[in-house]
């Protein structure tokens, strides 16, 4: 992703999660994104807690949780670490 500056989250999302296989090909994308833009989000968002989940198998998936308790999920198999960062982008606005 070519995008200079990492995106800034906050308004109704309170946290986000992401769930991913440590081997798996369909999660590849996620540990890929992980590597690439963890810490450059983090840096803009220090106050967002942004959880990171490992566990064998599982299907890759990002988890927002947004204001009184409610959550929403996207599936990430098979995306590259890009979508991947475009859906954690979009969590606010499902």
């Amino acid at each position: 992703m070519a995008a200079a500056k990492a995106i800034r989250l906050g308004g109704a999302l309170k946290e986000v999660r992401l769930h991913l296989c440590q081997k798996s090909a369909a999660s590849a994308g996620a540990r890929e994104f992980v590597e690439k833009h963890y810490v450059p989000l983090k840096l803009e968002n220090p106050q967002m807690p942004i959880l990171i989940r490992e566990c064998s198998g599982i299907i890759p998936k990002a988890w927002g949780r947004l204001a009184y308790g409610r959550e929403v999920s996207i599936d990430l198999a098979n995306k590259s670490a890009d979508d991947v960062y475009l859906a954690v982008a979009s969590l606010e606005q499902k």
